[in-house]
């Protein structure tokens, strides 16, 4: 059961949020009662500096650990004490500590220079304590680094043992206190710790055995529960209110820890469900999103296609068009240069034509009709004329050639052939040959 206890405390420190800057220990769902009044017994001696007395938590619950003063693990230390605080589901423990300066204790006004803030019970000087006996109890024929001064209470005095929570102290760390909560603090030296544990030991020191009233209120020194030194608790500071039953108290407890428990496992489940939600979301964007740019991406290749297409149409057209349109100019051209040729061609055939007939009827017009002169042989024959000497000098006619020298109008070579004309000439020439009777010419 103490074992199932102490995982039920482990489990509630670890549920809870840290509520000071200063450590933590064990945790319970329970108030701890009101701080007791007494009064602080006589410093045994110079050096010792007073630890207030607390309600601390053990396997019956709370006890009252007795204030009492003790010797700092060295000079020129503090003692800033440990206290209560509400952390929204249970109450957690501040452990205490030493410290160049005093730190926050939750705003607890424990007395005896612990006022709720700071401590007004003396000082450090040159390695020696000065008490301030205005809230110090010290026998000034022992102790003579002593001093009066009133220490004002800057809380509401009360005695309330715990910070935060129904009826708790809603006192938050000062500028100060912050700072020395960051500076270099030492634990409990061994004499607090075995003070504690002798406290936890002491069934009278119970609080549902003392009603919040216990019989030993303070010590002169730490563990020292009986003699002249120990001071009793005059009375509670408030009306003790005991839990129903310790039984209760588990219960109060382990449901408490069910509840937040189950409070975590909701909360877990719904982060699961939120990130699956996240993630889901997410994956649909990310669809929507690759979608949208695999549309995109479609369409601007559609667009592109198409351009490419258009460009393409628009390529071969205009190229069909200037071969056509070039096919046609040279079809033009050669039509043209067909029809040029071919009219050239005519004109010239044309002409050689009309130069040739022209040149025909020249030929014939001149030279032809020259012919029947030439060929007037029977003229030669009337060879009885040509004993006329005079006929023979008839050649003039034979002269005649220049109507020969006309070649020129007409390539008619006919009137070359006109030579026969001559020899009618040479032909009387050859007349004496010719005997008469009597073989005289």
């Amino acid at each position: 059961m103490r074992k199932i206890r102490f995982l039920l405390l482990a489990f509630l420190i670890l549920a809870i949020p840290a509520i000071s800057l200063a450590q933590f220990g064990v945790s319970i769902m329970i108030a701890p009662p009101a701080l007791p009044v007494y009064e602080q017994p006589m410093c045994p001696s110079a050096g010792y500096l007073w630890t207030p007395g607390y309600w601390a938590n053990g396997d019956e619950g709370y006890f009252w650990v007795p204030g009492t003063w003790v010797e700092p693990p060295m000079a020129g230390l503090l003692w800033t004490p440990g206290y209560w605080g509400w952390g929204g589901n249970a109450f957690a423990w501040n452990e205490g500590y030493w410290g160049q300066s005093v730190g926050f204790y939750g705003g607890v006004n424990y007395g005896f220079g612990y006022g709720g803030v700071g401590y007004g019970g003396g000082y450090w000087n040159n390695g020696a304590f000065f008490y301030n006996r205005s809230v110090s109890n010290v026998n000034v024929t022992n102790i003579t680094n002593v001093y009066e001064k009133t220490v004002i209470n800057e809380t509401t005095v009360n005695h309330v043992s715990y910070n935060g929570g129904e009826g708790g102290i809603s006192a938050r760390p000062t500028a100060a206190e912050e700072t020395a909560s960051h500076e270099q603090h030492t634990p409990a030296t061994a004499m607090q710790t075995q003070h504690v544990h002798a406290a936890s030991t002491n069934h009278a020191l119970l609080a549902s055995v003392n009603q919040g009233r216990p019989a030993i209120a303070a010590t002169a020194k730490p563990g020292e529960f009986s003699g002249s030194g120990v001071v009793a608790a005059k009375e509670a500071g408030a009306t003790y209110k005991a839990p129903a039953s310790k039984a209760a108290e588990n219960k109060a407890s382990e449901n408490n820890a069910a509840e937040s428990k189950a409070a975590e496992n909701k909360a877990s489940e719904n982060k699961a469900a939120e990130n699956k939600a996240s993630e889901t979301k997410a994956a649909e964007n990310k669809a929507s999103e690759t979608k949208a740019a695999e549309n995109k991406a479609a369409e601007t290749k559609a667009t592109e296609n198409k351009a490419a297409e258009n460009k393409e149409a628009a390529t071969r057209s205009t190229e069909n068009k200037a071969a056509e349109n070039k096919a046609a100019a040279t079809r033009s051209t050669e039509n043209k240069a067909a029809e040029n040729k071919a009219a050239a061609t005519r004109s010239t055939e044309n002409k050689a034509a009309e130069n040739k007939a022209a040149a025909t009827r020249s030929n014939e017009n001149k030279p032809v009709h020259a012919q029947p002169a030439a060929h007037a042989q029977p003229a030669a024959h009337a060879q009885p004329a040509a004993h006329a000497q005079p006929a023979a000098h008839a050649q003039p006619a034979a002269h005649a050639q220049p109507a020969a020298h006309a070649q020129p109008a007409a390539h008619a070579q006919p009137v070359a052939h006109a030579q026969p004309q001559a020899r009618p000439a040479a032909r009387p020439e050859s007349a004496p040959e010719k005997k008469g009777p009597g073989g005289k010419e």
